[in-house]
């Protein structure tokens, strides 16, 4: 049934879109109103399938309506292919859709990876590619290349995503059960998420643009390390890049941008970030995260402003230290919407995080703490049992907080070979330190890949497929 549903939207999108691109090319314009009744039927396909069961739910808590719908279920990937054909339309309608045969453009929408989890990707950066003749030559450097992106997302994602997991996934549970959550569980658990997500989507990025680097094509970069970042609006550059392009283009630019005002600037960066909160899951959660980071957008506008204003330096050390660990607790206090099931299990783990469910500490921690003890105790720290191993997950979140911050990441890594579409320029790195195809490097990739093979004993699936 739903692979009838893709391959009505992928014929409908194409009628569409091979209409105004016809258009186009003989009038040097395409009707808008054919390209308003595209993206409407797109958004209205995604609507019902994604959120009438949350509109009706919503409904039936708000008012005394009792009005039963039958479950539905989400197809595949229906949020990324349907972004990415209304990219396509809006590519058609403004003159800059390649030209293209069905077949591929029905490879454009469900090559498979980038089908599930992005990036999304522009008609415009993939066709072109798909008609070369050089694509369809097979490479020995592309499959090393895919390879060793493909085996470092791997590892990422089952070794670091999932090694971490087992410290969050305990915290959001027992908060969903009503659990009272203490002070330093409930920030440990916070922080393990924070990369258990991180590592989880940027191993998928990885394994996706190494998956098409194998059968020669590149994609656009969609994770550039974004817990670096010094400003929201700086990681959200850096996180999900194809996603916050798609919501500026086509959502931020329309509403309006920043040309009418200070005020509507920030209204409508308000209403771009809900909107994008609402695409990642049909629920409040949802909602308020992306309520909660257009907060965070228009604060940092208005910081920046500020900081012009009385002079303070940005490029300094100190100052440069600070913004990052501010943005990174942030980050880490709103992806506790991202992660909670209900409202109610994020209002627990919050709880904790403000010290309203008092301070306890592992047992473990009385011999670590030595003469400080009474200090501790006077403070109203106290020492029982926790719900996850508070030791373990702070060494390891550690460790992970290094790698993220101190570490290259793998496009930077294997830069040399331009895995992605539109490399960044700013990167400056040693030399010696560089991915090569050489003996060395492929024997201590084999070695990870084997070793992270060994390490699938568990059934787990990738967060960003629930989206």
């Amino acid at each position: 049934m739903y692979l009838i549903l893709m391959l009505g939207s992928i014929g409908f999108n194409y009628l569409i879109g091979r209409t105004l691109a016809l258009s186009f090319e003989s009038r040097g314009s395409a009707s808008k109103p054919l390209l308003t009744l595209g993206i409407a039927a797109n958004l209205g396909l995604l609507g019902y399938f994604k959120y009438a069961n949350f509109f009706v739910s919503t409904v039936n808590a708000a008012f005394p309506t009792g009005i039963e719908f039958p479950p539905i279920v989400l197809p595949l990937a229906i949020s990324f292919f349907t972004f990415q054909q209304i990219t396509y339309l809006v590519d058609a309608w403004s003159g800059d859709a390649h030209q293209h045969d069905f077949l591929h453009y029905c490879l454009y929408v469900t090559f498979f990876p980038q089908l599930i989890a992005g990036p999304i990707v522009r008609s415009s950066e993939i066709l072109p590619q798909y008609t070369r003749a050089s694509s369809s030559l097979f490479k020995p450097e592309n499959l090393a290349v895919g390879l060793t992106l493909f085996f470092v997302g791997l590892f990422k994602k089952v070794i670091l995503a999932d090694g971490i997991s087992v410290y969050s996934t305990p915290l959001f549970h027992a908060a969903e059960a009503g659990t009272v959550i203490p002070f330093f569980d409930a920030w440990l658990g916070a922080i393990a998420y924070t990369f258990q997500l991180y590592f989880d989507f940027s191993g998928y990025s990885d394994m996706a643009i190494g998956l098409a680097q194998m059968f020669g094509f590149k994609l656009p970069m969609n994770f550039n390390s974004p817990y670096k970042a010094n400003s929201i609006i700086e990681f959200w550059r850096r996180w999900h890049m194809t996603l916050s392009r798609f919501m500026l283009d086509y959502l931020y630019i329309p509403l309006g941008g920043n040309r009418k005002g200070k005020f509507r600037h920030y209204v409508n960066l308000f209403i771009a970030m809900l909107l994008g909160g609402l695409w990642h899951g049909a629920g409040w959660t949802f909602v308020l995260w992306g309520g909660l980071q257009g907060v965070y957008l228009g604060i940092n506008h208005a910081w920046e402003r500020l900081r012009e204003q009385l002079g303070i330096n940005a490029a300094s050390r100190l100052y440069l230290c600070g913004a990052r660990m501010l943005t990174f607790l942030a980050i880490v206090w709103a992806w506790v919407l991202f992660r909670a099931e209900t409202l109610q299990g994020a209002a627990e783990v919050y709880r904790g995080m403000i010290g309203m469910n008092g301070f306890v500490l592992d047992p473990s921690w009385i011999r670590k703490l030595g003469g400080a003890i009474q200090w501790t105790e006077s403070v109203g720290v106290t020492f029982d049992t926790e719900i996850i191993n508070q030791d373990r997950a702070l060494t390891r979140s550690f460790g992970l907080l290094l790698i993220a911050w101190l570490l290259p990441n793998t496009v930077q890594w294997m830069q040399r070979f331009q895995p992605v579409l539109r490399m960044p320029e700013e990167w400056k790195l040693f030399v010696r330190f560089l991915w090569k195809p050489n003996t060395a490097w492929a024997i201590f990739i084999l070695l990870g890949a084997v070793y992270t093979i060994f390490q699938m004993t568990t059934v787990s699936e990738f967060l960003y497929f629930q989206f």
